[in-house]
């Protein structure tokens, strides 16, 4: 979900073609490397991407997929809401090069996308990104288009078995991988809209630190779309991230074949030593891990190393 993000298919017209084409690789990984599945649904993993990584959905900090699928709506709505009315070409600072329009039109074609992906219930990597968008005609189109994007995923929810075995790029070869990936695609490009018409963002703290889980959780496996996570290694090096508001402990581990999770129990965490500790609320670690705050944001407290802090804003992008 980089800045230069977008999704290929039928797109009606040229503009973005470029950030288009990178969609699946860096929002879904659609076309990129990471954890495949065949029909019987057992994960085949690049082991040089995941160097160990902790894979396991931790029920204290991850949700329920059907509390996923109804967030993609009320993350839609709320997107929807903060851009009705408002300038669609106001640039939005935290995606440079992108204005309104750019960041409403990738939310909806990653979400139709992933509901193409989730409805075929494919078991393979596919060799086309091809998806019709039914783009609208004019740019005062996109707010409803963007709702309508979401309706198409609900429906398609619906229809789907979340816990059946598919092809993902991530840890997690089940169908519910794309609705967890859908839903914060979508909640982190609704704060970049709103801070970009100066509104303030709220996030509800339990869903943040089900955001937080996700990146660090899937990050192993993004090295084809996010090559810079090559560099993320080191000799048993350490980093948590630890939320202050509520419960939310994880410790990566960087190896010298790899990094991820710590898979020790996670009520062990206090016990475990780490070279870096990063800690704020869980929306602003879920803000900081996607690059929307950085080392220095008062809502931040770091200790520890700070070239390994540094080293891991540097590369952990995607």
């Amino acid at each position: 979900m980089d800045r230069d993000n977008g999704v290929d298919g039928r797109m009606g017209d040229d503009r973005g073609d470029d950030m288009d084409r990178a969609a699946a690789e860096r929002a879904g990984g659609a076309m990129g490397g990471g954890a495949t599945t065949g029909a019987g649904g057992g994960a085949d993993t690049d082991t040089n991407a995941g160097g160990g990584a902790g894979t396991s959905l931790d029920p204290r900090w991850v949700s329920e997929p059907a509390i996923h699928c109804a967030a993609v709506l009320t993350e839609t709505a709320r997107f929807v809401t903060a851009v009705e009315g408002a300038d669609l070409a106001t640039p939005v600072p935290s995606c440079p090069g992108w204005s309104l329009v750019d960041l409403i039109r990738h939310t909806g074609s990653v979400q139709r996308m992933f509901s193409g992906l989730l409805r075929k219930g494919v078991q393979e990597r596919p060799l086309s990104r091809d998806t019709d968008l039914d783009l609208p005609s004019t740019d005062d189109g996109y707010p409803a288009w963007l709702t309508a994007s979401a309706q198409v995923a609900d429906h398609v929810f619906a229809d789907t078995t979340l816990d059946a075995p598919m092809w993902v790029w991530g840890a997690d070869a089940h169908a519910r991988f794309w609705v967890r990936r859908m839903l914060f695609e979508t909640l982190v490009h609704r704060v970049d809209a709103e801070l970009a018409l100066g509104l303030r963002p709220v996030i509800d703290p339990a869903l943040a630190a089900d955001g937080v889980d996700e990146f660090l959780v899937n990050l192993p496996f993004a090295a084809s779309f996010a090559p810079k996570t090559a560099q993320l290694r080191g000799a048993d090096q350490s980093i948590r991230f630890r939320c202050a508001d509520r419960a939310g402990d994880w410790l990566v581990r960087l190896r010298p074949d790899g990094f991820g999770l710590d898979p020790s129990p996670a009520d062990a965490a206090d016990t475990r030593h780490a070279d870096a500790t990063v800690e704020g609320t869980a929306a602003d670690l879920l803000l900081f891990l996607y690059g929307r705050l950085d080392l220095t944001a008062q809502a931040i407290t770091t200790s520890g190393d700070d070239a390994l802090l540094g080293r891991w804003v540097e590369n952990s992008a995607f």
